[in-house]
């Protein structure tokens, strides 16, 4: 422990001895993408929001979005190896936290399983956007966790006089990774272009100890098929006018990725994205914007043995349209009414036989319109909204299984009202029902990565959920803070209970077959919890520090607590600017975790995660060059997420350090 004290001390004085203590006051306006309102992050009602851009997203990008996002407030990270890592939001993940690639679904089979990884590359992204609470269900009536919005600027709304972009090159020790990233903007006459790579290739992580939890075994040092290689380009163009503007994009995505369980199978995952997105301005009558999105996605991957055998074919293939018309002041009310519709082909099939041995293929269609509109009554504004939707499920004929149809209805208000100057009291109650997707209706078979017999329940009632949520928060000055307190009582709630029975991949009782039952059920189920945050001069020159803590409990009505509940956390960021050097030391503490589900028996221990951040920013002819170097897990603790179903067997890598170099022109 003297050790660790004393590293964390070396740490601090490393970061903060070169300079002299400064502050000054800086604003920063960051506009939320996903809001259909178009408000700035501190303007937010409906949800509390953050928006991760600029140097914050490049020092805090991983190999997966959950790497990215997990140690922010109340996100952490599903944690299924390197490559397949998706953020969990206060207590709620999976289906229940929808995943946005610039407004529009990714469409991936992320949402289905913790081994599948999320189709959104955000090495090349410019915005990453969370969104918690009601203004989330805009987007989906089964966001009722929350969503998150990966902002590439894939298609351009805006005219470049020159070319102007970003290139980053990145060499991670611990992994042996060696990634570069790109994009860049420009225009020919009224056409605007925009064009964005990013290629990754890790060799297995190295780990501070035994892969095991209980310090026995044969995975020590290094953990064996935790490797990723992922690659991805796309392509944009726009024409720009004064009336609006009209554009396309086309994106193409492999990921090769290892699953660290005993099995040593893999994941090929390849997926092509085409996306329109079109605007009028002052269309008619009141109306401001009319905007228009498609999204066209074909997704598929194949789980393969470890010596290259395909076992699984998952695919899933996605036609979504959002039509939404905005406008700024009618009466004094601003906001947005629009439609979506939903068309999804999705199958998880035998690669030898074709069978539907895991999810029978299944169309899905979805049909909503959703309103949001705002007002300020004296000093108090108002919001409220409401989406109104309809779900069909219908797997194949040949299966014999039932169609399905969800009539959805979902509700939130909120208010601001100011308390003082710079102070204000934020309230939202809202009302969101989810249909149950297409594995938990009609899943009947074994799922190689995680080694259960997953078995569907067509008579799955749709997810009712109430949520209210109070947040008391400073904005101006130096300090700003926000404490938030929500709770979230859910009925028909869906998971999986795993009866511990062993199966063969039939499906047959056999006491050495490889996988383990698990039924879809449902039951009431509350998740409650708070957050607070302060920070000191976080966007100014000289000394800035950031402190916070968060906590979630999720339990199932007589059941006990709900699986894979996340750890209470606090930390402190602190960081020194001067000119052209930033410097950053991160301390995250996480308690044991111990509030057990049924299924679980293992109890994660606490930990303290230390990161060190150092850059150098200066020009270079016509561009700005930034020079960095990161050491993550300073201390060499062996972490274990308490979010991931691999925690007994897969820790999170042990120190390493990052270097690399980034332009900007």
């Amino acid at each position: 422990m003297s050790l660790q004290r004393t590293l964390l001390a070396a740490a601090i004085c490393a970061a903060f001895t070169p300079f002299t203590a400064h502050a000054q006051s800086s604003a920063t306006t960051v506009t939320v993408s996903a809001n259909p309102l178009g408000k700035e992050e501190s303007m937010q009602i409906l949800s509390p929001t953050k928006i991760l851009s600029g140097s914050e997203l490049r020092s805090k990008i991983g190999s997966s979005l959950g790497e990215t996002l997990g140690g922010e407030l109340g996100v952490s990270a599903s944690g299924f190896g390197a490559g397949a890592s998706r953020p969990i939001i206060r207590g709620l993940e999976g289906p229940r936290v929808k995943i946005l690639q610039n407004g529009m679904a990714v469409a991936d089979v992320s949402g289905l399983s913790n081994d599948h990884a999320v189709a959104s590359e955000t090495a090349s992204s410019q915005q990453i956007e969370i969104l918690r609470g009601p203004a989330a269900l805009l987007y989906g009536s089964g966001a009722i966790g929350g969503l998150v919005n990966v902002v590439d600027g894939r298609i351009p709304t805006t005219l470049s006089k020159q070319l102007n972009g970003e290139m980053e090159l990145k060499y991670v020790g611990v992994n042996a990774e060696k990634s570069a990233s790109f994009f860049l903007d420009g225009s020919i006459d009224e056409i605007a272009l925009h064009l964005d790579g990013n290629s990754r290739n890790t060799s297995d992580y190295k780990i501070p100890g035994y892969g095991s939890a209980y310090g026995n075994g044969e995975v020590k040092g290094r953990l064996p098929n935790s490797f990723t290689h992922e690659h991805s380009l796309g392509f944009g163009a726009t024409l720009v006018k004064a009336w609006g503007h009209i554009g396309a994009s086309i994106q193409t995505m492999a990921d090769r990725y290892g699953i660290p369980t005993e099995e040593m199978s893999y994941i090929d995952l390849d997926q092509t994205r085409f996306d329109i997105d079109a605007a009028v301005f002052k269309p008619f009558l009141v109306f401001d914007t009319l905007k228009f999105k498609l999204g066209s996605t074909d997704y598929k991957h194949t789980e393969k043995l470890q010596d290259g055998t395909p076992a699984t074919d998952f695919k899933n293939r996605n036609l979504e349209t959002r039509t939404s018309l905005s406008h700024t002041n009618w009466q004094g009310w601003e906001g947005s009414i629009g439609v979506q519709t939903e068309n999804t082909n999705f199958s998880a099939l035998s690669a030898e036989t074709g069978r539907a041995d895991t999810v029978p293929t299944t169309r899905s269609t979805s049909n909503a319109i959703f309103l949001v509109e705002q007002k300020n009554f004296g000093e108090v504004t108002f919001s409220g909204g409401g989406r109104f939707e309809t779900v069909k499920r219908q797997p194949q004929a040949s299966f014999n299984l039932p169609d399905r149809q969800f009539n959805l209805h979902s509700f939130s208000v909120g208010a601001l009202i100011p308390v003082a100057k710079g102070y204000a009291i934020v309230s939202s109650l809202s009302t969101a029902q989810r249909a149950p997707t297409t594995e938990e209706l009609y899943s009947n078979g074994p799922h190689e990565s995680t080694l259960t017999f997953d078995i569907g329940n067509n008579h799955l009632l749709r997810e009712k959920s109430r949520n209210l949520e109070l947040s008391v928060q400073k904005t101006s000055g130096l300090i700003h803070w926000k404490i938030n307190g929500f709770i979230n009582e859910v009925d028909n709630y869906v998971y999986g209970e795993i009866d511990g029975l062993r199966v063969n991949e039939e499906g047959e009782h056999d006491l050495e077959g490889e996988f383990t039952q698990r039924f879809w059920k449902q039951a009431a189920a509350t998740v409650r919890g708070g957050e607070a945050e302060i920070a000191y001069n976080q966007f100014g020159e000289g000394f800035s520090a950031r402190g916070f803590a968060d906590t979630s409990r999720g339990t199932l009505k007589q059941r006990g607590n709900l699986p894979l509940q996340a750890a209470n956390r606090v930390g402190i960021d602190l960081s020194y600017r001067s000119g052209a050097w930033r410097n950053t030391v991160s301390v995250l503490h996480a308690q044991k975790q111990d509030r057990l589900a049924a299924s679980e028996t293992y109890a994660t221990p606490a930990f303290t995660k230390v990161d060190v951040n150092v850059t150098y920013t200066h020009p270079y002819m016509n561009a700005q060059l930034t020079w960095f170097a990161q050491v993550k897990n300073l201390l060499n603790q062996d972490i274990r997420l308490a979010t991931s179903v691999l925690k007994e067997t897969v820790p999170q890598p042990m120190r390493g350090f990052i270097c690399g170099v980034r332009v900007n022109f």
